[in-house]
Parts: structure tokens; sequence; C-alpha cells
């Protein structure tokens, strides 16, 4: 059954006599899934609704709904240079393509092409193309979860629940004693270094989104630079830094000293997707 989400005109204060001044009448919100109609189904929520009948319930003459990654992608151009933290070597090739990735409760993937003008964002689906292995550990972990899920996306390891996935299959593969542990103890315990099985999921997270950021390099030609965002590799740190990200970036062979010249930045500003929508409407 569909979750239809209805809004409380009173509860979400749109009245104007509420407000003690004029409603708003135009609006935008980034979700997490493809937008590719009036209805909206969550990827990995049960949330879903329409957004007509969400644009007359709220009394709007304007509803805007787009893609959390477009809209974080929309944000890159606004940030400044203190929020953002370079991981590796390379400088951005002006009016080039840029490359936005980030692990969050899923994987997102965008970008952004200049059109002469101004930058347009790119809607992507990345996080579910196909994983790919680059050595026998990984290949044996995607079989592992390949029998659970089917088809093994990037997402299925780049992200909370992917953490997750990641430390069960380690598990399985190399004896471990199975716990049932949260992302954040995941990250917790990995960060503190109170517990080594973390500290290999973590580390092989870091080298995974390493090469699923230099597929999507190359895949745009973004030699304008490759930002990370989400919510876990933020708050990684040092770790991240010092993590094999940047060497399995560069990694692809024939086009390694293609990949080193191009920058790649963990984005450190609080909530820029706002900033995205914002500059949606405009």
């Amino acid at each position: 059954m569909r979750r239809l989400y209805r809004p409380d005109r009173r509860r979400h204060g749109v009245s104007a006599s509420d407000r003690g001044g004029r409603a708003p009448t135009r609006a935008a919100i980034a979700v997490a899934t493809p937008i590719t109609g009036d209805w909206i189904q969550f990827t990995n929520s049960h949330w879903s609704f329409s957004t007509e009948t969400t644009r007359r319930e709220l009394g709007l003459e304007q509803l805007l709904i787009l893609n959390d990654f477009t809209a974080f992608a929309l944000s890159l151009p606004l940030l400044g240079a203190n929020e953002r933290r370079a991981v590796g070597g390379g400088a951005a090739v002006a009016g080039e393509p840029i490359g936005l990735i980030g692990a969050g409760t899923g994987l997102g993937v965008s970008g952004l092409v200049w059109s002469g003008d101004r930058w347009l964002p790119l809607q992507t689906e990345g996080g579910h193309v196909t994983f790919s292995p680059t050595d026998g550990r990984e290949w044996a972990i995607g079989q592992i979860l390949h029998r659970r899920f089917g088809h093994v996306s990037p997402e299925r390891l780049l992200s909370g629940p992917g953490l997750v996935n990641l430390h069960a299959a380690l598990a399985e593969l190399e004896g471990w004693p199975v716990e049932d542990l949260t992302p954040a103890d995941l990250t917790e315990r990995a960060l503190a270094g109170t517990c080594p099985h973390s500290q290999e999921v973590l580390e092989l997270f870091c080298g995974a989104l390493g090469t699923a950021a230099g597929n999507l390099a190359i895949t745009l030609g973004a030699r304008g630079g490759v930002y990370i965002g989400g919510g876990i590799v933020p708050r990684l740190g040092d770790f991240f830094d010092r993590s094999t990200f940047r060497s399995r970036f560069e990694a692809k062979g024939r086009f390694s000293t293609y990949l080193a010249a191009i920058p790649t930045w963990v984005i450190t500003a609080a909530n820029p997707a706002l900033r995205g929508v914002a500059a949606a409407l405009t």
C-alpha cells in the first residue's frame, strides 16, 4: 500500500493569518529518489506523495520537487574555499564538468556541466550502477552480497546500511563473530581505534568509494574536480585523508595520470543542499 503524505496546513503553519503576514506561494523540496513524474516514491523509505496534491494542500502556486543530489550539485558553485577540504593533489580546470558523490542513507551521484553562461545539474542515479570490485577480496564480498540482494550496486556497500552489509560480509568471509552493529557503532569504533574489524570495514569503504569516485570522474570528464559529500565522509576527518581513497581514485591504469590531475574535496559546509534548493527556485 502506498503511504501518502498529506500535509496539515495548520500544523505546518502555512496560513497567512497564523504567520502574521503573507503565506509563501512558491517552494522547493529535495528528496532522495528519482523524479520521473507527479508521484514521488522514496527509494529507501515507505514515504510517497503526489506533487500536485501536495501543492494544492499547501496552497502554493509552484512546488518544485528535485532529487537531493541535484540540489546538492547546485550548491557547489556557492561554497566558499573554507567549506571544503582537499584530499590529494590536482587543480580544477575552469569550465570543465564537476562530479559529486556522497554516502549517507544511500549513495548519491550528480555533477555540473557548464552551458556557457550557467551550471547545469545532472539528475543521475549513479549509486545504483553495478559494483566494481578491484581485487579478490572485494569480488568475494560482492558474491556474498549477490546471494542476498541479487544485483549489487555501489550503494549496497557505500552507505550507512552498506557499512552494516560490509561488516556482515567480512564476518562471513573471514570468520569474525557476528555482531548487531549500527553504522554509527561501526564508525565510532573505527575512529576510536577500539575495534580492528570496524577499522577494516571503514578502510574498505573508503577504498571502494575512491574507485567509485574515479569512475565518476572518467565518465563525466570531471576535470573541474570531484566533491565528496553525504553524511558519512565529512565526519571521518583524518581517517579518510589517510585512507586508500585517493590512491584508489587514481588507480585506473593508463588513465592514472589523467586522474592524478583532478582534485577531490570533502565538503565541510553545513547543509549545503539547502542552498541548492533555494538556487533551484531562481
